[in-house]
């Protein structure tokens, strides 16, 4: 029987942390998303280090959130006993208006009946566990710390007897007790009082929060849990918004398509924005923009793919050979040097960023003139490199190629440019950004479009088809009727789908032919068949890849054919994000949904 990937996760937006079925953390990095590890057992079952609870004796156990909140709650019972792990990392805002969101992990262990007996398994490896760790006690903390190499420690406190803890000895519950760890030294003793009232004011801030949540579909549940995880992967200190919380997790068992995306990608940021504002969420969205607007360079500077989320920019890829890897995937890495890569559609994937949230917040903005010199430095390097070869949205280490999908982004940058331009009484400016749209188009559909299928391809001249290029409709290159966009749907899906879900592509890259399905592609080649008509397919399509989910719900990058497990770093915002905007069109989306759209040149 293959493993998947049953975790759930729990976090703050300034860490996670990943607990199995069983509620043993297997993953988390202190004191934010991209530092060092602290557990990693995911990537290293014996040296990676985790922190379990084991019961004694035979019991059932099930995992579930308590419903619209991050809280993860593990629950062991047989006849006679049973108990709750009730885990979290506290958020909520504080009476100086300021949000608490320290890096702190609680395990609230309560009684439900009888008195269970467990064991602790508590194993801290920090610094991605390279080198040894000491363990000292105080009279109100256990320490671990780092013996050398790069230091670092952490500081767990707890009402059991801490003897027991640090030896795993068994330990009979008769009351609610708790284990707190914490990357800072704690500045007061935590009791149970205080833990008790960590996790209501935790409960409530996350029940709040999903009450703001405007969408109503028929996959109201599915909607929920994955908007909870586009918050957790929302950065608090930046407003940057994570791909996904892990390193490594390999797209194929045993190979090398393992990355780090412990980052903000640029190109998922207008998708991102548009559906956390359709959601209610329009203070996440806003915070993301401002990142945008921070990163952004404003002339000159080269404008990169991705971002570290806290504006430092270490992103020099290397790896950790200690680490065994996810199932013995090797290598382990950490930085990414897709960093380095040429990408000609990131220009216009910031435009669009940037339309969408003026349309957005066009009356609250106050750095309407920052915006538009970055429109037009945007502008300029499309104009310049729209005609050059790129590495493509799926970041071909090796190969650069006249991609179509990067053209059509293009295309978007300057029709967006027009748009903005436009807004801002720009008229000169946007009829030249509309003459340069103009352009892109008739080369795209001359060079980019076989003649035979007349359907969109991978590149230039080739015959091989992309996923990405299903967006040409979102993006508004195409309509829905348009002969070419339903031919360049229905040509994808019979090349790239299988039983149901999709390749990205199927051509031979760096690394061999792709074996996996990438998830978001599915859920783009649902949303594309339910808009040409097909709604039948498409309904049952979504039901279907739906039930691939972990058993929370949560999606990884990739989904395995064969097995239908779940592969590649996890959990991965763009496959929400997806889920979230296929659900809304699936439901039939109420026109408030709709964004108003203006700044229309002539």
């Amino acid at each position: 029987m293959t493993k998947n990937l049953n975790y759930g996760i729990i976090g703050n937006c300034k860490s996670a942390a990943l607990i199995d079925e069983t509620g043993s953390i297997d993953w988390c990095c202190l004191p934010d998303f991209d530092s060092s590890s602290v557990f990693a057992r995911l990537l290293d079952t014996e040296n990676g280090g985790s922190f379990s609870i084991e019961s004694e004796g035979a019991y059932s156990v099930r995992q579930a959130y308590i419903e619209k909140t991050n809280i993860l709650v593990t629950a062991f019972s047989n006849e006679q006993h049973a108990f709750e792990i009730i885990d979290f990392m506290p958020r909520y805002k504080a009476e100086d208006g300021m949000y608490h969101c320290p890096p702190d992990i609680i395990r609230y262990l309560r009684v439900v009946k009888g008195r269970p007996t467990l064991r602790i398994h508590y194993q801290p490896r920090p610094a991605y566990a390279q080198n040894p760790v000491r363990c000292e006690t105080t009279d109100a903390f256990i320490k671990h710390m780092t013996t050398r190499g790069a230091y670092e420690s952490v500081y767990l406190y707890t009402n059991l007897p801490f003897d027991k803890v640090i030896q795993s000895q068994s330990v009979q519950l008769e009351n609610d007790c708790f284990l707190l760890l914490s990357y800072n030294q704690k500045l007061f003793t935590p009791d149970m009082n205080w833990v008790q009232l960590e996790f209501e004011r935790t409960k409530v801030y996350w029940m709040g929060w999903v009450a703001k949540t405007k969408v109503l579909t028929t996959y109201q549940k599915e909607v929920e849990r994955s908007s909870l995880v586009l918050k957790l992967l929302a950065y608090q200190k930046s407003g940057a918004i994570l791909a996904a919380v892990t390193t490594s997790l390999p797209e194929t068992i045993g190979e090398v398509r393992n990355w780090d995306y412990r980052y903000c990608w640029l190109r998922d940021a207008s998708m991102t924005i548009s559906i956390l504002s359709k959601l209610g969420h329009y203070n996440v969205a806003s915070r993301f923009l401002q990142f945008i607007l921070d990163i952004i360079p404003y002339k000159d500077e080269e404008i990169q793919i991705m971002y570290p989320i806290n504006r430092r920019r270490r992103l020099t890829e290397r790896e950790l050979p200690w680490l065994a890897g996810y199932e013995n995937s090797r290598p382990v890495r950490i930085g990414n040097a897709a960093v380095k890569q040429k990408q000609n559609d990131i220009f216009g994937i910031v435009l669009d960023a940037l339309y969408q949230s003026l349309v957005i917040f066009h009356e609250i903005l106050n750095n309407k003139e920052d915006l538009w010199t970055v429109v037009r430095t945007l502008a300029r390097h499309i104009e310049s490199n729209w005609k050059n070869l790129d590495s493509s949205i799926w970041e071909f280490r090796t190969e650069r190629k006249h991609f179509t999908f990067s053209k059509i982004v293009c295309w978007v940058g300057m029709d967006r440019a027009a748009r903005i331009a436009s807004f801002f009484g720009k008229q000169t400016d946007a009829m030249v950004y509309m003459k340069l749209r103009d352009r892109i188009k008739s080369d795209i559909l001359k060079k980019g479009c076989h003649p035979q299928t007349n359907a969109l391809t991978q590149f230039y001249g080739g015959e091989s088809m992309d996923a990405a290029n299903l967006l040409a409709q979102q993006y508004r290159f195409l309509s829905p009727t348009d002969p070419i966009y339903t031919n360049t749907v229905l040509q994808t899906v019979e090349r790239l789908c299988k039983d149901g879900l999709m390749y990205r592509y199927k051509t031979a890259d760096d690394f061999g032919v792709p074996k996996s399905s990438f998830t978001t592609c599915t859920f783009w080649a649902i949303k594309s068949l339910y808009q040409i008509g097909q709604k039948q397919r498409a309904l049952e399509m979504f039901e279907q890849v739906l039930s691939y989910s972990n058993h929370l719900g949560l999606f990884s990058e990739d989904i395995d054919f064969e097995t239908k497990r779940l592969l590649g770093n996890f959990p991965q915002g763009y496959s929400h994000i997806s889920l979230i905007d296929t659900a809304i069109t699936l439901s039939g989306s109420p026109e408030w949904l709709e964004q108003n759209e203006f700044f229309l040149p002539g």
